[in-house]
C-alpha cells in the first residue's frame, strides 16, 4: 500500500487562483459584478473559434439552454450515445422529450454514426454526440448526417477541452458545444459549465433563456418569456479565468498520465483512448477496456485493485438504457452490443491532477499484479 492516498480526481490550484478569486472577491460586487464572467466568456469562445459563449452553472444546464432554444419538446426524440454520463440525457427528459440510445464505435467509443442514421425518425429533433474521455467523435460522418437529414447536432465536450481533430478543437462542432468545469475536470470551477454557438438567433434565444426570459434590452421585471435560472457569478468565473490561462499545463498533466499508462502497460492486453495521427487527445481521464484473455471481470478487477493494492477505479460509463433511470436494457442490449461489450470491459484509471511519478509508478505495478493472477 502507499503511504500517500491515491485520488482518483482533484483539481491543481495555484497563486493565479487565489489572485484572480481575490480579487472578485474584494471588488466584484459593483461595475465590475460580471467582469470575470464576460472574460472567460470572450477568451473562451476565441480560443474554439467561435463567436459566442454563455458560461453556466454546469454543462447539464448548457445542453438544457441549447435544446431549449431548438424547442425540444414533447413528442421529439433526441439521439443520445449509450456510453456517457447520464448528465447528457437528462435535460431531454425534462424538456418531455425521449432519449434514443445509440451504439458506440468499438475503438473511440464515441457515437456511431451508422446506428444513428438506422435510428432517426420523423420524430428526431436533435443528435448530441459526446467526446468521451477527450476521444474524438467521428465528426465528419456526423455532420454529413446531420445536413443530410436537416437535423442539428450537439457536441457534448464536457470531457474533451483541450483535444483536437484534424486541428480543429473540441467545441467547434455542431450547432453548439457544452463544456463542463466540474471538480473533476482539467479545468474547473468546482461546478460550472460554457455553452459555445455561432447562430445568431440561437445566441440571443439562449441568452433570453439563461436570465429567466430577460434578454439585455428587457425592461426591468419585465420578463420576455419563462426561462431559467442559469446564470454564472463572478467568483466561480474568476478561478475559471485563472485555470484557462493554465489550460496548457493543465491538458499536459493529464497527457502526462496518459502517456506513462500506456507505455507502462503496453505489453498488456489492453485496450486505451483512441488517438489516430489526426487526433491530438487531451485524456481528461485514461481508459483501459480489458482484453477478453482475461479471465475476471472489470468489477473484480476493480475491487482487487482497490482491496488488494489501495488503488481506486472507476468503471468505464453503463450503457445508459441498462441503469435503473431508464430501465430500457430488454430494448437495447442485443442492438447497441458494442456498447455493452466494450462497458463491461472498461475501467478508468485514478487521474487526479496531483499524481507523483512514484504513485503512477505504483498504480501501473498494481495493475499488471492483478491481471497477471487473473
Amino acid at each position: 500500500m502507499m503511504k500517500e492516498q491515491i485520488y482518483m480526481a482533484g483539481a491543481d490550484i495555484g497563486e493565479l487562483e487565489i489572485e484572480y478569486v481575490t480579487d472578485a472577491l474584494k471588488n466584484g460586487w459593483y461595475e465590475d459584478k460580471y467582469y470575470y464572467c464576460e472574460m472567460l466568456q470572450s477568451k473562451f469562445a476565441e480560443y474554439h473559434d467561435r463567436k459566442y459563449a454563455l458560461m453556466t452553472p454546469n454543462c447539464t444546464s448548457a445542453i438544457h439552454l441549447l435544446l431549449a432554444a431548438l424547442d425540444v419538446g414533447p413528442g421529439d426524440e433526441v439521439i443520445i450515445p449509450e456510453c456517457t454520463w447520464i448528465a447528457t440525457s437528462v435535460s431531454t427528459v425534462h424538456l418531455g422529450a425521449k432519449p434514443i440510445f445509440c451504439d458506440i464505435e468499438k475503438d473511440s467509443w464515441c457515437l456511431d454514426p451508422v446506428s444513428v442514421e438506422a435510428s432517426i425518425t420523423e420524430n428526431t429533433k436533435a443528435i448530441i454526440a459526446v467526446d468521451l474521455f477527450g476521444n474524438m467523435a467521428n465528426w465528419t460522418a456526423l455532420n454529413i448526417i446531420s445536413k443530410k437529414y436537416g437535423i442539428p447536432l450537439i457536441e457534448d465536450a464536457a470531457e474533451s477541452l483541450g483535444s483536437t481533430l484534424n486541428g480543429v478543437r473540441a467545441g467547434k462542432f455542431g450547432v453548439g458545444s457544452a463544456f463542463s468545469f466540474h471538480n473533476t475536470k482539467t479545468m474547473t470551477t468546482g461546478e460550472g459549465g460554457m455553452l459555445l454557438l455561432d447562430d445568431d438567433d440561437l445566441y440571443n434565444k439562449c441568452e433570453v433563456l439563461r436570465d429567466l426570459g430577460r434578454g439585455p434590452n428587457t425592461k426591468p421585471y419585465f420578463n420576455e418569456q419563462v426561462g431559467y435560472k442559469f446564470m454564472p457569478f463572478n467568483m466561480q468565473a474568476a478561478l475559471g479565468l485563472a485555470q484557462f490561462e493554465r489550460l496548457d499545463d493543465l491538458v499536459q498533466v493529464k497527457r502526462k498520465h496518459f502517456e506513462y499508462y500506456k507505455n507502462s502497460l503496453s505489453g498488456l492486453d489492453l485496450e486505451f483512448n483512441y488517438e489516430p495521427e489526426n487526433v491530438f487527445n487531451s485524456a481528461w481521464i485514461t481508459g483501459i477496456v480489458l482484453g477478453k484473455s482475461y479471465k475476471l471481470n472489470k468489477t473484480t478487477f476493480m475491487k482487487k485493485l482497490q482491496q488488494e493494492e489501495g488503488i481506486p477505479s472507476r468503471p468505464f460509463f453503463y450503457p445508459l438504457s441498462k441503469i435503473p433511470a431508464y430501465n430500457q436494457e430488454s430494448i437495447y442490449k442485443h442492438v447497441n452490443t458494442t456498447a455493452y461489450d466494450i462497458s463491461s470491459r472498461g475501467v478508468n484509471l485514478p487521474g487526479a491532477m496531483n499524481l507523483t511519478d512514484e504513485q503512477l509508478e505504483f498504480i501501473c505495478s498494481g495493475i499488471k499484479k492483478c491481471l497477471h493472477e487473473s
